[in-house]
């Protein structure tokens, strides 16, 4: 079979192995994971298997790759992550391994408000409490949703600890661009549970040969305006 693109492949390829290795995330694991997450996020399917490949060589479970997918769903919808999810599943088929994840769930229906709403304060203050009540009434639904959903039914997950999940978050979030608010509110949030800027920048560094420079210097922006 012929070789195409060649010279774009070389170019690819020296650039992934030397800057971004250089400067990316330097644990191999969650390298791969992050990358993961970055791939589902912008929907480049033909890369998700390689990446796949990556987090099971560097020791990650299914349940970690699993639920480093399911933690973008609150951000890019239900939808980009099931697609990708068709080729997670597939991929570890060949990699001879079970796709099905151990169940990480721990809240029931009648407890996600109250378990996501404990998580988000921890995250991010006492100040959730004030935007809850400033919510028009009209909209008030949707804050649930964000404390029920976004947060009760995902952070409070097994498996990924809360630096990881902030992580992942950042991740999509400054991934699919054009959401700069919630990506310094995301870069903020991260430092408060544990992360520090070099994490960051290291971060968005590894996703920067996939997302492209406009949207990486917007996250570069937005983790500087959150240190400050």
């Amino acid at each position: 079979m012929k070789n195409f693109d060649k010279t774009f492949t070389d170019i690819q390829e020296n650039f992934l192995l030397g800057q971004i290795a250089e400067f990316g995330l330097k644990d191999a694991k969650t390298n791969a994971l992050i990358g993961l997450a970055c791939l589902t996020a912008v929907q480049t399917m033909g890369e998700i298997p390689g990446k796949v490949k990556e987090a099971v060589q560097a020791g990650a479970s299914v349940t970690e790759i699993k639920e480093t997918v399911y933690q973008t769903a609150p951000y890019i919808g239900f939808s980009r992550v099931k697609e990708a999810l068709a080729v997670i599943n597939a991929e570890l088929e060949e990699e001879g391994m079970d796709p099905e994840e151990e169940d990480q769930g721990t809240v029931t229906a009648d407890m996600r408000l109250e378990k996501g709403l404990a998580v988000q304060v921890q995250i991010f203050g006492e100040a959730i409490y004030a935007m809850r009540a400033d919510a028009p009434a009209e909209t008030k639904h949707i804050q649930d949703c964000l404390s029920a959903n976004c947060f009760g039914d995902y952070y409070t997950r097994g498996t990924l600890g809360l630096d990881m999940r902030e992580l992942i978050t950042f991740t999509a979030i400054c991934s699919i661009g054009g959401c700069e608010p919630q990506a310094k509110a995301h870069a903020a949030a991260n430092l408060s549970v544990g992360n520090t800027k070099q994490t960051l920048i290291e971060a968005i560094t590894s996703c920067l040969p996939y997302i492209g420079y406009p949207r990486s210097l917007n996250a570069l922006n937005c983790i500087n305006e959150a240190c400050r």
